[in-house]
């Protein structure tokens, strides 16, 4: 067997530095993803949470069991809401639709895919990212120079759904301490 690949050191997507913006192409990426709404705080979110994990880890046993094995990646969410400002401005939780995610490599049984879980490929292509370092309620000023400021004064405008990439174990990490890629998908302004 050869040795377990973190893709998170593979994939420069999964890279980003506090206070920088920086404009990527992301690949084509598979996940394991499962859809839901409203508050991340509640019961639902949990449960979507409890349900991807399994998964990944099933799927991680078997590619080991035939000598490619890898580290589970971490978790990822896509989020939006049908009124933006909902989700920008007033915060408004309730409102919220959120796909979680877990990326998964090539080659996997998609036989083993199943608990309410599906697979699927994510294509961002151009993007813009950062590293937020804090509780996720404290996103929204970073979000806003993101998407008021820097995108525009680059030439481009927003395009598909909000993507956060959790590094740090929400339930071991103190809040000021949490690190989250924040990424937007972008094409060029008209």
């Amino acid at each position: 067997m050869t040795g377990k690949t973190d893709y998170k050191r593979e994939i420069d997507a999964y890279s980003a530095r506090r206070g920088q913006f920086r404009i990527l192409d992301v690949p084509d990426l598979r996940y394991l993803m499962i859809d839901g709404y409203g508050d991340p705080n509640g019961p639902a979110f949990t449960e979507a949470v409890g349900a991807l994990y399994p998964v990944a880890y099933r799927l991680k046993f078997a590619a080991r069991r035939q000598g490619r094995d890898h580290v589970v990646m971490p978790l990822e969410g896509l989020w939006w809401a049908d009124d933006m400002d909902s989700f920008t401005t007033a915060r408004d939780k309730s409102r919220w639709h959120w796909t979680l995610m877990i990326m998964v490599p090539d080659g996997i049984d998609e036989d083993l895919v199943g608990d309410g879980v599906r697979l699927g490929t994510l294509s961002e292509g151009r993007c813009v990212q950062t590293m937020h370092v804090g509780s996720f309620d404290d996103e929204a000023e970073v979000l806003s120079r993101m998407h008021d400021e820097f995108i525009p004064a680059s030439g481009l405008r927003m395009t598909g759904r909000h993507h956060e990439i959790y590094l740090s174990d929400a339930r071991r990490t103190a809040p000021e301490k949490r690190r989250t890629i924040l990424r937007q998908p972008v094409l060029p302004a008209r």
